[in-house]
Formats: C-alpha cells, sequence, structure tokens
C-alpha cells in the first residue's frame, strides 16, 4: 500500500524521554514514548491513525466522516478536531447510559462541541451493534447527496494501525540517535482498548527491531477477546502493506482494567498523582493510569519484565482525566 495518503496532522517526532526520578523510585529501566504530545488539544494516539484515515478520506472525496466511542471518547474528540481542521463534518455516534440526559459540557464533550462535531448518544445496548448503525447513518447520508468515510471505533483496523507501525520506526531513528539509551527494548508497554495501537506497534516492532514484546493492557473486556481483536488488525494491516513482517509477540494483560470501563480503582488514582509529582508526566484514569498499573507490576520485583528495558507508550488522555476531577479527592488528600 502506498503511504502517500498519509496526512501530516501530528507534531513529530514525539519525545523519547526517561523519567529519571520516576524510574528511580519504582526500580524500573523506563523510557517513555511521550505520544500525549502529538499535538495540541487533539494530542494523543489516535491523531497518528487518523493521519493514515482521513488520507484515505480525502483521496475517496468524502465530505463527512462518522466514527463512534465512549462519551468522553479520545479518539471521536481527535477525529472532531482533525475533521474540522480539514473542512470535514463530524458525526460522532456516543455510548451513555441514558441518552435522554444532555451530558455535561466537560473533558472530551465540550472539546467535540467546540469543534462543531454532531453528537448522537446511543445506548450501550445500541453500542454493541455500532458497525451496523454506522453503516445505516452512511447509507442515509449517501441517500442525502453526501460522500460519508466510517472510521471504526479508536481508529482500529489495518490502515489505522499502520500509524503505530510508523511510530515504532520512529522509534528506531531516535534509537539510533542515540535516545532511549541507543538500543533496543524488551517490552513496549501500551493501553488496549480497541487494539490497533497495540496491533501496530507489534508490527512496527518487528519491522523496525524496537522490542521483542508487546505488553497490551486492556482498560475493558478481557485478554482473548483482545487477542483475537489484534491479530485481526495485524492480519488485515499486513494485507494492505507487504512489507511487513510476523508482530512482535503481544501479551495481553486483563488484571488492571479495574471496575469498568473509564472507572479506575483508588491505587490507579494514587498511582496517578504519585506519577505526576515524581515526573511531570500526567496519565489518565481511563487508558495510561491503568496501563503504567500494570507496568508497575510486571516490572516490579518476580514480575515477568522485571529486569528488562521498557518502553511505555504515553497514549494521552488528558480530557477524560479533567472529565473526572471529582473522583480525585481521596487520592489527594482533599476528601
Amino acid at each position: 500500500m502506498s503511504l502517500r495518503k498519509r496526512l501530516p496532522l501530528a507534531h513529530l517526532p514525539t519525545p523519547l524521554q526517561r523519567p529519571r526520578r520516576l524510574a528511580a523510585a519504582t526500580g524500573i529501566d523506563l523510557w517513555v514514548k511521550r505520544d500525549d504530545m502529538t499535538g495540541g488539544a487533539e494530542a494523543g494516539n489516535k491523531i497518528r491513525k487518523l493521519e493514515f484515515l482521513l488520507g484515505e478520506a480525502l483521496s475517496l472525496e468524502c465530505d463527512t466522516v462518522l466514527t463512534c466511542g465512549g462519551l468522553q471518547s479520545n479518539h471521536a474528540r481527535a477525529t472532531a478536531l482533525a475533521a474540522a481542521s480539514l473542512g470535514l463534518r463530524a458525526v460522532l455516534f456516543l455510548r451513555t447510559n441514558d441518552p435522554s440526559l444532555d451530558p455535561p459540557l466537560e473533558g472530551n464533550v465540550l472539546i467535540d462541541r467546540l469543534a462543531g462535531a454532531e453528537i448522537r448518544l446511543i445506548t450501550p445496548e445500541q453500542y454493541r451493534d455500532r458497525e451496523r448503525i454506522l453503516d445505516r447513518a452512511a447509507e442515509e447520508l449517501r441517500a442525502e447527496g453526501q460522500k460519508p468515510y466510517v472510521i471504526p471505533e479508536g481508529g482500529s483496523n489495518g490502515l489505522g494501525a499502520l500509524g503505530y507501525v510508523e511510530a515504532m520506526g520512529e522509534v528506531r531513528r531516535q534509537i539510533d540517535l542515540g535516545l532511549g539509551g541507543g538500543k533496543a527494548f524488551d517490552a513496549v508497554v501500551v493501553a488496549c482498548g480497541s487494539g490497533g495501537t497495540a496491533a501496530g506497534a507489534a508490527l512496527g516492532a518487528a519491522l523496525h527491531g524496537v522490542a521483542s514484546e508487546v505488553v497490551a493492557v486492556a482498560v475493558c473486556d478481557d485478554a482473548p477477546t483482545f487477542q483475537a481483536r489484534i491479530e485481526g488488525i495485524v492480519r488485515e494491516a499486513r494485507s494492505l502493506d507487504p512489507r511487513l513482517p510476523e508482530p512482535a509477540r503481544v501479551t495481553v494483560d486483563d488484571a488492571h482494567k479495574g471496575p469498568a470501563y473509564a472507572v479506575s480503582t483508588p491505587e490507579q488514582r494514587r498511582l496517578i498523582t504519585s506519577v505526576a509529582g515524581l515526573s511531570g508526566m500526567v496519565l489518565d484514569p481511563v487508558y495510561t493510569g491503568k496501563a503504567f498499573s500494570a507496568l508497575m507490576d510486571l516490572a516490579g520485583a518476580g514480575g515477568p519484565l522485571a529486569g528488562k528495558r521498557i518502553l511505555f507508550v504515553h497514549t494521552g488522555g488528558l480530557p477524560g482525566l479533567l472529565a473526572q476531577g471529582a473522583t480525585f479527592e481521596d487520592a489527594l488528600g482533599l476528601d
């Protein structure tokens, strides 16, 4: 597949950093790929996928993009902002327990509204049928004379995953410049909510010699579900780009997903607070906080990643954190 359809949406390369005080406090040989710095309000891992997905949308002369996610979806927010910058209409199908209630103007929802996106609220039951809902909405738009482009949940398909193949190439170039200690990592650790970032990272890690293993930390669902999903995305990506080798080994950790999607534990919120105080790096309670919680356990004494060089991919998510401020009163000692 030609990479000419890729749009330059992200601010690249993002830094590859060693948070020294955090590494010393945890005893982990830790490096962080700061993909929370891929842009401004649109920052996070999703924009790398959107470089390819919206590139294809423009090449097909589409005028509307449709996608879906949770109410505070980082992907939906990034899509809304990127679409606005390109002059495209964005229609977002967002999951909420009660679609009859207007969601608060906070976090990602506020940014969606600022970007002029159309928000259509759907129930969790309807969300399970999201692919059909998106396809039906696209058919209705075509009947009205519009040219829609459907982006799956999280931008996670074979095309979107190419964004993280390229991200691992970026890491390789940084290693070759002497960053990251100037050598490959043992494992890449990344949050996993829809599978596309992990799939692309596994392919890119193998292609560019970045690491032999990718640990995908599930923030919802379970390990078998994500293992199958990641394998399917890998197959699709390899069908699009014949240069891609067999991926690095993927291990899915589902022991740190907390009570539910977008719901963290008190221990995870305390960890987020500690990480910020030690490094100035802000994690979120939906994705990166859970992924870092897994990293602490897996790389701690006796864990399978103990003593290994770890690359943690910071996938962003700041607006989601800001929508959950009240839940941090205990972690901040303010209750």
